[in-house]
């Protein structure tokens, strides 16, 4: 099938917009070709005509209709309706077929001129505004609702030209029509009027309500669409029932809420009381195109440093809705409102915590708690004993693509392998200032393999149970998730590295320099261990693994006992001796937890070994109990001593630049509600490298339980609502520091 008259019009694209600009042209006796990939749509247009419905009225038109796949061209006057993400493809089929003096109109929303002027040539391209009320209701028949508005124009602010005074002319057939040298002041000030549009897509109610019921969140995305239009020099528009002078960030309040009334009273007359977002959404449960209109405000937004919070939390909420549909709720525009309220605009851009923010974020996350639990389900049900190695590999790729879909692709990733133990997942995320924080924690658990085959993942109302929920596989979840929730809400974050060892039950022997050589170069480090009792930990004490081993001489011990020199018994002095080495008060212990020595009750024991644990908690500590190691000699002089072993972890000390991070962690958990206390604990983390290495870290902000490395070891489905919301409004904070 062809045309090639350069009087005909092709409409690519049948839906609301194309469909009904079609039907408007073709009844006023123009020639129309419909492209569109709808073949039971082409179907329905090519039997009974192209059919507009206003209320029980229908009338039809005939039309010329094909898929584009039986339309060979050439096309001259293109009129371009399809979504914003399927132009490229559009272009694809429409630029082999373009005349030579063929043109593009995009009559699309969002801002596609560029894009197509590109692929065809600026020359050819035509800009458009549309804003009009349809929707395809059922396959050929458009739904009529109501007048709308219809500008056209040359690209760039030239002047409008013979080509677009002709169209303008054509169009009016439609209604109103206009020609401007200003197309692009409309579309910008369609973007903040389509911004509160898809707000209103977050909930199942009528538009016109919710606006009226959510001014603070209406307003403040419409203003933040105009700060990067103002940022461009735009000069905005006015349509329809839309003022968007009115809509700037410093316009009369009063003012603002009698426009607001003018424009949700003309929204109440119109027969389309929903938007066409909300029922791609819940009725042709497809992705929606809005979210491609507006990658072009954000870009400008990050080119020009204009902070947009409010709308990237509503886009992210339309993300989630296309993968959930049935989670609409108006709970999702109050907690825009509360984030409105704490945005730049609103308050200014504070360093410390804001209370508006903190809610959001809680309020963003307790939406999403049973997807937390769901995503620790997951991950527990992945066994990652320390010592099998088999079972971290497999554990370390399921983590790597459930980061890949719950946060998407990084700016980069590091798998350093580590022999025989785990290896090591580093991934960057991009975000403010040049050095990132850290986010450290670890997959590997104490917990045998096959321990799942006895003890699975269970929940009991707010109670977790599994091997390490507690030690540390809620932590990790939290942290993924509080990244999850700035970027819903749109909320400034630093740039983070996620860093995750597979060997810290086992002492952090193989990735112990990894971790001092990531946190050099970090401002701060969070670590996702477990909380103590719902503390933080600013103080953790030094952990040294040594052993001593005692050489005796052997003999029969009942035919010659003096012959012989007992190591056994010269461990036992010295067991002695290392007890007294104990200082409560300074917080150094000593524990003896493995003896073993001799061959046979009737040999004098010619070898006897002690394994021993100290912590301290100080570095002068460390030193002496060093020192008190290399000068123990033995009482028996028949026999020999030898201590080997190494501090496994230095002082984790309250350093100054801990307790700042401590009282930005307790100034971030009063924003939300509740008091965040710290404490001093004896267990070592992969903290103390940082610490040690002059990093401030903020430890123990992971799950809050008990039981770790116990069969009682639990978490708390609240817990992690409360320290993912934690961990979220911490990282915002610093980004503003």
């Amino acid at each position: 099938m062809s045309s090639d008259s350069s009087d005909s019009y092709t409409v690519v694209g049948a839906g609301a917009i194309g469909g009904t600009l079609a039907f408007s042209l073709a009844r006023a006796g123009h020639r129309v070709q419909l492209i569109d990939t709808d073949a039971a749509h082409v179907a329905a247009v090519r039997d009974r005509g192209l059919t507009v419905a206003r209320g029980e009225h229908r009338e039809s038109v005939r039309v010329e209709a094909a898929t584009p796949d039986a339309f060979d061209g050439p096309v001259h006057r293109v009129l371009l309706a399809v979504k914003a993400q399927a132009t490229d493809a559009a272009l694809d089929w429409i630029t082999p077929r373009l005349a030579p003096d063929g043109w593009v109109v995009s009559f699309q929303n969002g801002f596609n001129e560029e894009l197509i002027a590109a692929r065809i040539g600026p020359e050819r391209t035509v800009a458009a505004f549309v804003n009009i009320f349809a929707d395809v209701i059922e396959p050929g028949v458009i739904l009529d609702g109501g007048a709308g508005a219809l500008v056209v124009g040359e690209r760039d602010g030239a002047p409008v030209s013979e080509r677009v005074g002709a169209l303008v002319a054509d169009l009016r057939s439609w209604g109103p029509a206009v020609a401007s040298d200003n197309v692009e002041g409309y579309l910008w000030a369609k973007a903040g009027f389509g911004a509160m549009l898809a707000a209103t897509a977050l909930a199942d109610a009528p538009m016109a309500g919710l606006i009226d019921r959510h001014p603070e969140a209406m307003h403040a995305v419409a203003a933040e669409v105009f700060d990067v239009a103002d940022a461009l020099g735009m000069k905005l528009e006015a349509f329809d029932a839309f003022e968007p002078e009115v809509f700037r960030r410093n316009a009369d309040p009063d003012v603002r809420r009698a426009a607001t009334g003018r424009l949700t009273a003309w929204l109440a007359t119109q027969s389309k009381d929903r938007s066409g977002i909300w029922r791609d959404l819940a009725v042709r449960r497809r992705p929606v195109e809005v979210t491609t209109h507006y990658a072009e405000v954000f870009a400008q937004a990050e080119r020009h440093g204009v902070e947009t919070p409010v709308l990237r939390s509503v886009i992210a909420g339309l993300r989630e809705l296309e993968r959930d549909p049935d989670r609409m709720a108006e709970a999702r525009l109050d907690a825009l409102d509360h984030l409105a309220r704490s945005s730049p605009g609103a308050h200014g851009n504070s360093a410390g915590p804001d209370r508006g923010r903190a809610r959001a974020v809680r309020e963003w996350l307790d939406a999403h708690r049973e997807d937390m639990v769901d995503d620790l389900a997951a991950y527990t049900s992945q066994g990652s004993a320390s010592d099998d190695r088999e079972a971290l590999a497999a554990c370390l790729t399921w983590v790597r693509g459930w980061l890949d879909e719950a946060l998407g692709t990084p700016q980069a990733e590091e798998v350093l392998p580590r022999g025989e133990t785990g290896d090591i997942l580093i991934r960057r995320y991009p975000g403010a200032g040049d050095r990132p924080v850290l986010l450290l924690g670890h997959y590997d658990t104490v917990w045998p393999t096959g321990s799942l085959d006895t003890w699975p993942f269970r929940r009991d109302g707010d109670r977790i149970t599994g091997p390490g929920v507690f030690d540390m596989k809620a932590g990790l979840v939290q942290a993924v998730w509080a990244l999850r929730a700035l970027d819903a809400l749109g909320l400034p974050r630093p740039a983070c590295t996620l860093m995750l060892n597979g060997d810290e039950e086992t002492g952090s022997l193989t990735s112990s320099e990894a971790i001092v050589a990531e946190a050099l170069g970090s401002r701060a480090a969070l670590v996702f261990e477990a909380a103590a009792d719902g503390a933080v930990k600013t103080a953790r004490k030094g952990v040294g693994l040594f052993t001593l081993t005692v050489t005796g001489q052997e003999a029969h011990a009942g035919l010659d006992p003096d012959a012989g020199a007992s190591a056994v018994e010269e461990l036992a002095h010295q067991i002695l001796r290392l007890a007294g080495l104990r200082d409560r008060e300074a917080g150094t212990s000593l524990n003896v937890g493995v003896v073993e020595g001799g061959t046979r009750s009737n040999v004098t024991a010619g070898r006897a070994v002690a394994r021993l644990d100290v912590r301290v908690a100080t570095a002068a500590e460390q030193d002496r109990i060093g020192a008190a190691l290399a000068a123990l000699r033995p009482v028996d002089a028949r026999t020999s001593i030898e201590v080997t072993g190494d501090w496994n972890r230095p002082v984790f000390a309250r350093t100054q630049q801990v307790a700042e991070l401590a009282e930005l962690a307790r100034d971030c958990a009063a924003a939300l509600g509740w008091e965040l206390r710290e404490t001093s604990v004896g267990g070592a983390s992969d903290g103390n490298f940082v610490v040690a290495a002059g990093v401030p870290v903020l430890d123990g902000i992971g799950a809050v339980g008990s039981g770790a490395h116990a069969r009682s070891e639990n978490t708390s489905v609240a817990g992690m609502v409360e320290r993912a919301a934690l961990t979220a409004t911490v990282l915002t904070s610093l980004s503003g520091r």
